[in-house]
């Protein structure tokens, strides 16, 4: 079995590769309009509709969810399905509920359970387009040129994330925060067309004959993750970093506005510095994985992430706001420059024809373990105080990626180039 598909235009660099260049286009607008949703779905919750702790975890939970209620069937259903059109489909069906928070808000009719609700429907949307996303990628870039697609897609995004909020903060006090969203429904319907563009002489194969049974095929990509000697390990680290993550980004914007008393601009500013902490790591990936091996950079980089979490929640009013924003720039560098390194070399891992289960088998776990943390959370607001659950569950991040000291990827130089189960 092939460990990668035949692209678009194997010899093309990625600069002149039509195909990429397209996708790499309506993510890029995309992301834009999703960093700016960031700012402003939380501020419209917390200034608007007067959201507590308990509010903004339940929103978070929602966006989260789907992972865990339909991850491992759509992996299943995706592995047989063409990926460019669950793509598309997904990014209309976002756009479309996005669009509904700033009708609802003119009608004056707009709720906190229709946010709750809004935030649901794009998790739904989230899960199948990531899915697809592992899928559609490979057939349009080179095996050879994975790490650096995935070095500029998701230096893109953090580039997203430093503009974005930013740009969600001062649309917040200019256009109110439910009419700012309107922009990121039309980015959902501008990454749609863009796909829709996309022409892919060689598409992956699909598996041809009758399909065998929905529960036989996710439990072959549960047997394939849960046997290989490597993919469980970053499954835990992932699910559990993810939890302390989702949990302290749950309640950040509530301690930003309430705690440390900061404006809509102000907040968007903070949030912008996580993604220029992204940026600087999408950048530096490359060059880690290749001076360091993929393996080392993986592990330098998770050990790294841990302690400066802490920082998030450190922050105190004024100037000390710059506290919490160093953090994010930190975290955001060694956890957007890991994934790159990861993400690369999972494609090259798992064979074609099982990416869509395997992959999201563990995103179910990675991914799932997030709408626990939004509730726990919330709940945790209320009782310990917003601070404290912030350095707590930044807490739970940090011993979560220092568990990579005790797996046997402490150990590589570089990640295994494969077969998966080897």
């Amino acid at each position: 079995m092939t460990t990668s598909t035949t692209p678009a235009e194997p010899a093309v660099p990625l600069t002149r590769n039509r195909a990429f260049g397209l996708l790499w286009l309506g993510e890029g607008v995309s992301v834009v309009g999703n960093a700016t949703t960031s700012a402003l779905l939380p501020l419209l919750a917390v200034t608007q509709l007067d959201a507590g702790p308990a509010w903004m975890g339940l929103i978070t939970a929602a966006a989260w969810l789907p992972w865990l209620l339909i991850g491992l069937p759509v992996g299943a259903w995706v592995d047989r399905l063409p990926a460019r059109p669950v793509m598309i489909v997904a990014n209309l069906a976002a756009g479309v509920s996005l669009a509904s928070v700033p009708v609802a808000f003119v009608l004056g009719a707009l709720t906190l359970v229709q946010l709750t609700v809004v935030a649901l429907v794009g998790g739904v949307s989230t899960v199948f387009f990531r899915t697809a996303y592992q899928v559609f990628l490979p057939e349009v870039v080179p095996s050879g040129q994975l790490e650096a697609a995935n070095a500029r897609l998701f230096g893109t995004e953090s580039a997203a994330n430093v503009a974005g909020p930013g740009l969600g903060g001062l649309l917040a006090q200019w256009l109110t925060a439910a009419l700012g969203l309107a922009l990121d429904a039309a980015t959902f319907l501008w990454s749609a067309v863009c796909l829709w563009r996309i022409r892919v002489p060689n598409p992956a194969a699909r598996p041809a004959g009758p399909a065998e049974p929905l529960a036989a095929r996710i439990r072959e990509g549960v047997d394939l993750v849960r046997r290989d000697r490597y993919l469980p390990w970053f499954v835990g680290m992932g699910g559990a970093s993810n939890f302390g993550l989702t949990g302290y980004g749950a309640l950040l914007v509530l301690f930003l506005v309430r705690d440390l008393g900061l404006t809509e601009a102000g907040v968007g500013a903070v949030l912008a510095l996580a993604g220029a902490g992204g940026v600087v790591g999408a950048v530096a990936a490359p060059f880690l994985s290749a001076r360091l091996g993929s393996g080392r950079a993986s592990t330098v980089l998770l050990v790294v992430s841990g302690p400066t979490a802490l920082l998030v929640g450190a922050g105190l009013p004024g100037w000390g706001a710059a506290i919490s924003g160093a953090g994010g720039f930190l975290v955001g560098l060694c956890v957007v420059s890991g994934n790159v390194v990861r993400n690369a070399w999972r494609l090259r891992y798992v064979p074609a024809g099982l990416r869509g289960r395997v992959m999201t088998v563990m995103q179910v776990v990675n991914f799932g373990t997030m709408p626990v943390a939004g509730v726990v959370a919330g709940w945790l607001g209320g009782v310990l105080g917003v601070r404290e659950t912030i350095l707590l569950m930044a807490a739970v991040h940090c011993l979560a990626t220092w568990s990579v000291l005790v797996s046997p990827l402490a150990r590589l130089r570089e990640l295994p180039e494969g077969p998966l189960g080897g």
